[in-house]
């Protein structure tokens, strides 16, 4: 079972170039266990979960738990249209220094006028603030375990390799 919290599916590619993150295999768990994990199998009734801190497996079921891939989330801009949750950690990557993320405890309008510098577009009516501490808490997670990659790929290297 998957939960989209009230982040929309993104199906659709539209940059030439884009930034590549092995968000693919990392999954949000929330229910009995809450928390970032690596999926490492699947089985009929649930996930096998690997710690990001401990790097310790464990099984996860679909009864007592919900998954969101990170790679299906996106973030609804004013067009209608969503942006991939890759490209929201490409833009706080490349303003990490300049603009770091602030904490998650910060007051809505805070956390709404720091996700402007780093989505100006994003919909202020179906965002919530509980949607950007959500995607701070994230990256933050992800960014300080190192699983944030900072290399480029042009969309036909990538099809060219989903191909093989």
């Amino acid at each position: 079972m998957i939960n989209n919290f009230s982040f929309a599916l993104v199906l659709v590619i539209r940059f030439k170039r884009f930034f590549v993150m092995n968000l693919e295999k990392i999954v949000a768990v929330s229910g009995a266990i809450n928390g970032l994990f690596k999926v490492t199998a699947n089985r009929k009734n649930g996930l096998i979960i690997e710690d990001l801190d401990t790097a310790k497996q464990k099984f996860a079921s679909s009864r007592l738990n919900q998954f969101t891939p990170l790679e299906t989330v996106g973030i609804y801009t004013d067009d209608g249209e969503s942006t991939e949750l890759k490209v929201v950690f490409k833009s706080m990557l490349e303003q990490l220094e300049d603009n770091p993320p602030i904490d998650v405890k910060a007051s809505a309008e805070e956390l709404r006028e720091y996700f402007k510098d780093i989505l100006p577009r994003h919909d202020e009516q179906r965002v919530y603030p509980r949607d950007i501490r959500r995607v701070i808490k994230w990256f933050t997670i992800l960014n300080e375990k190192g699983l944030l990659d900072r290399s480029e790929e042009s969309i036909e290297e990538t099809e060219e390799k989903a191909e093989e």
